[in-house]
């Protein structure tokens, strides 16, 4: 999500913290939001609500784009470790994984470019009803993703993917929110997987996602690494509980935190869209 920079750059207003040393108060209080954002990302994604207003909270004279940027870089290393924990449990096809990483890595990358040229202005207003459509649809269907029942099988499989992965990926570079959430929900729906396998094919996917934003970040120097970094340890920590209460309590487990971490979100951006 590159909402707040421009295509012209911004790389001259360099962030506040540039000339501090040392850890204060705001670091402490950020790197709580990031164990926080990954214990609940691991589950059913979502951290994004908790840590990327964190960041604008505490910094509020910084570049928006830097925040983001360094947003990604604590987020990928949450993801990745709760993605591994998840692995060594949860069997999924690699060629799967393979495929829909590709695919959300490079339709990120041009998400994150075009909104650079277009704001994504419409889809903020629209993002709360989409929410709401998929609250309301797992609400209901008290069944969903309880049980493990691909539709699925070979090529065909990979090739849906992929495709699911590659219009998230974009949503994601272009936009951002609920990015894990999305994930989660699509492979509980159109796939028949249980909430358990879906949130280990999410946490591989974010990683692209995660990796491919960071790298537009990375290059046009919008990422304060060492705030990044404290945050990406205190991500961690928070991915390896939530990711191994998920895999203890099982799928009736996550599908509550899912319904919980989107209520949350359609608060959250309906509030952004309409009020602020």
């Amino acid at each position: 999500m590159l909402t707040g920079w421009s295509a012209t750059g911004q790389t001259a207003q360099q962030h506040v913290f540039a000339g501090r040393t040392g850890v204060g108060i705001e670091w402490l209080v950020l790197g709580g939001a990031a164990f926080f954002a990954g214990f609940v990302d691991a589950m059913v994604g979502g951290g994004g609500l908790i840590q990327v207003p964190a960041l604008f909270s505490v910094m509020p004279g910084s570049v928006p784009a830097t925040l983001l940027g360094t947003n990604k870089l604590a987020s990928i290393w949450g993801t990745m470790v709760a993605a591994q924990n998840y692995l060594r449990t949860v069997r999924i096809r690699p060629a799967l994984l393979l495929s829909g990483a590709l695919a959300a890595f490079v339709c990120s990358f041009f998400g994150a470019w075009l909104v650079t040229i277009v704001p994504p202005t419409y889809l903020r207003k629209a993002l709360p009803f989409i929410l709401g459509a998929v609250a309301l649809y797992t609400f209901v269907k008290k069944d969903l993703g309880v049980n493990d029942k691909p539709r699925f099988a070979g090529r065909q499989e990979i090739w849906l993917a992929a495709a699911v992965a590659a219009v998230i990926g974009f949503y994601d570079g272009f936009f951002g929110p609920g990015t894990g959430s999305f994930f989660v929900f699509c492979f509980v729906r159109f796939f028949g997987y249980d909430f358990l396998r879906a949130s280990a094919v999410s946490k591989v996917l974010n990683v692209a996602t995660n990796a491919s934003a960071l790298l537009l970040f990375g290059v046009s120097g919008h990422v304060i690494w060492a705030l990044g970094a404290l945050m990406a340890v205190c991500q961690v920590g928070g991915s390896l509980l939530g990711s191994r209460l998920a895999i203890r309590h099982g799928s009736g487990f996550v599908r509550k935190i899912f319904l919980l971490v989107v209520v949350c979100l359609i608060i959250k951006t309906s509030y952004d869209a309409f009020f602020r």
